[in-house]
């Protein structure tokens, strides 16, 4: 009786095995809903360039895809 009742602590709660098991089954529906739609625009799919700091920028020809934003001074740091 005493092995049973050890083994009974080291399982996890019934709750969590459900929770954890819905978290994997939302995971993989939300994985193949993703992967069946495609990229949310052409452009956003990597383009095989290197990340490597190549000063390339961005643009069509710079391997930045057209992702280059100034945020400027977005938290009022007032430029301190």
């Amino acid at each position: 009786m005493a092995a049973v009742a050890a083994l009974r602590k080291l399982v996890p709660p019934p709750a969590l095995c459900g929770f954890l098991l819905l978290l994997a089954v939302m995971f993989v529906a939300s994985y193949a809903a993703g992967a069946a739609v495609g990229p949310v625009a052409p452009g956003m799919h990597e383009t095989g360039t290197s990340r490597d700091g190549d000063g390339g920028g961005g643009g069509e020809d710079g391997g930045g895809g057209g992702m280059d934003m100034d945020m400027g001074d977005t938290h009022g740091s007032g430029g301190r």
